[in-house]
C-alpha cells in the first residue's frame, strides 16, 4: 500500500503538478519596425504576414481552415457576440484579433464639445482596455470607425488621442489606430495633429480603393499604414437606373474586384502597408442581402471566399463555387434601366458554370427595392421576399410576372452539392400609381 501512495504521488507531479492549472497565457507584443525593405509588423519580435478579414460573429473555426490568421471587429459591446468568448475561440485556432472599441461618430448625434458626455464614453472604453488587455489573442485596439463620415468638428480626435494615451498606458503590448472613410489628405493631417498617440492610421476604401497608390505618390504620405476594410464595389460608386437603384455586381465580379484590389494594390504596397481586412466575413443586409458578404444569408460560402483562400494558402480550395456569366431578365442586363407593366410575363435567365462540374441547384427570389438612407455601414433590416410572382423558382430559367407599380429586385442563387453558392440580381421598374 505504502509503494501505491508513493506512486500516486510521482504521478501528479508528472501530469503538470496534479491540482496546480497551467499559468494563463500571457500577452503578446506588437510593434511596427522600419526595415530595409519597408514597414513590418512585428508579433513577438517576429515578423507577422496579416491574413485578415472583418468578422462580427463567431465563424473562426471555418475562416482559419481557409487560411485566415487575423479578424477585425468593430465594437466590444455587440450583443450579438461575447468579445471574451470571441478572443478565446480566435485563441484556439491560432487568429489574432484587432480589437475595435466602439466610439460613436458625430453623425449619430454625439456631442464631442459636451465634456460630460466625453469623460463617460472614455470611462467606458477605458474598461473594455483593462478588460481584454492581456488575451493573447490580441492583435492591436481599433479606436471608432470612419470617425470622419459626415464630421464638422474636430474634436473628435482630440478625444481619439486621449483614448490612444490611454491605451499606451495600460497596455504596452498592442498598437492603437482608428480608421477614415477613404484617403482623404486633409483628414489625415487633422488626425497626426490632434492625435498624435496613435500608432498609425487605418483607411477604408472599396471601390476607391484602386486609386490609392496615386493617392499616396500625390499626397506624399510615407506612414504605415492598414486598409481595414476592402472589398467589393460600394453601392454608392457604382451606376444607377433611371430611377436610382443601384446595379449590384454578381458573386463573380465580386471575386474578380477582390482579385484585382490583392494583385494592383494591396500586394504592391508591402512595405508600407502592414495589414489589411478583407470586408465581410459574413453576412450583413446593406441595400442588398448579398452586397458586402463572402457568405450567403443561410451562411453558405461564395466565389470570394475561394479567391481569399487562394491569396491565403497559395492554392485554390479542392472545391470552388458555382460563377456567373450573366443574369437576364426579359433578355437584358446592366446597364440596362428595365422597366415592365403590371401583370405581364417575363423570362428571368442565368448562366452559371461550376468550375468542378457539380450539378446546381436554383432559387429565384423577388423583393421590393430597399428604401433604406443609412450610411456608413449602420443597421438596415432585411427585406421579405414576395411570393407567387414567379412561375418555378427552383428553375435555371424562369418566368415572372410583374407585381404592381413600384421598384423590385429580383435575385437568383445557384448552388452546388458541396454549398457552395454563386448570386446574382438585376432591379426593375413596374410603371403605373403606386398604392
Amino acid at each position: 500500500m505504502r509503494y501505491f501512495l508513493l506512486f500516486l504521488i510521482a504521478a501528479c507531479f508528472m501530469v503538470a503538478g496534479c491540482s496546480k492549472s497551467s499559468p494563463p497565457a500571457a500577452p503578446v507584443k506588437v510593434e511596427i519596425a522600419e526595415t530595409e525593405r519597408g514597414y513590418q509588423l512585428l508579433r513577438g519580435g517576429k515578423p507577422y504576414t496579416l491574413k485578415g478579414a472583418g468578422m462580427g460573429v463567431d465563424d473562426i473555426e471555418r475562416f482559419a481552415s481557409h487560411g485566415g490568421n487575423s479578424i477585425r471587429t468593430w465594437s466590444t459591446n455587440r450583443p450579438q457576440q461575447d468579445t471574451r468568448a470571441l478572443l478565446d475561440s480566435a485563441q484556439s485556432h491560432g487568429v489574432t484579433v484587432a480589437l475595435g472599441l466602439g466610439m460613436v461618430p458625430e453623425r449619430r448625434g454625439f456631442d464631442y464639445d459636451d465634456p460630460d458626455a466625453v469623460a463617460a464614453q472614455f470611462a467606458s472604453m477605458r474598461a473594455e482596455v483593462l478588460k481584454y488587455r492581456d488575451h493573447p489573442a490580441l492583435l492591436l485596439w481599433v479606436i471608432g470607425n470612419e470617425l470622419n463620415h459626415h464630421y464638422t468638428n474636430p474634436r473628435v480626435y482630440d478625444a481619439v488621442n486621449d483614448v490612444a494615451e490611454m491605451i499606451h498606458e495600460l497596455d504596452p503590448y498592442h498598437p492603437a489606430t482608428t480608421t477614415t472613410s477613404g484617403y482623404k489628405p486633409e483628414v489625415n493631417a487633422e488626425i497626426m495633429a490632434r492625435a498624435p498617440s496613435l500608432d498609425f492610421i487605418s483607411f477604408q476604401m472599396y471601390g476607391t480603393l484602386f486609386g490609392l497608390r496615386d493617392r499616396l505618390a500625390e499626397s506624399s504620405y510615407d506612414k504605415p499604414f492598414m486598409v481595414t476594410e476592402w472589398g467589393a464595389i460600394g453601392w454608392w460608386e457604382v451606376e444607377k437606373t433611371d430611377w436610382g437603384a443601384a446595379f449590384e455586381t454578381t458573386s463573380s465580379e465580386k471575386a474578380d474586384a477582390f482579385q484585382r484590389a490583392m494583385r494592383e494594390v494591396l500586394n504592391p504596397l508591402q512595405g508600407q502597408l502592414i495589414g489589411s481586412y478583407a470586408f465581410f466575413w459574413g453576412q450583413k443586409q446593406e441595400r442588398t442581402p448579398t452586397w458586402f458578404g463572402m457568405l450567403t444569408e443561410d451562411g453558405k460560402e461564395t466565389e470570394v471566399v475561394d479567391v481569399m483562400h487562394r491569396a491565403w494558402t497559395g492554392q485554390w480550395p479542392e472545391n470552388r463555387a458555382p460563377q456567373v456569366n450573366a443574369m437576364r431578365l426579359d433578355g437584358r442586363s446592366y446597364p440596362e434601366s428595365i422597366i415592365f407593366e403590371e401583370g405581364q410575363e417575363y423570362e428571368a435567365t442565368i448562366d452559371v458554370v461550376d468550375p468542378g462540374g457539380d450539378p446546381v441547384a436554383y432559387r429565384w427570389e423577388l423583393k421590393p427595392e430597399s428604401a433604406a438612407t443609412s450610411e456608413g455601414g449602420d443597421f438596415e433590416a432585411p427585406i421579405a421576399s414576395l411570393d407567387g410572382y414567379l412561375a418555378d423558382p427552383a428553375a435555371a430559367a424562369t418566368t415572372l410576372t410583374a407585381p404592381g407599380p413600384g421598384q423590385y429586385r429580383l435575385f437568383v442563387y445557384a448552388e452546388d452539392d458541396h454549398g457552395r453558392v454563386a448570386h446574382a440580381n438585376l432591379p426593375f421598374l413596374v410603371e403605373g400609381e403606386t398604392p
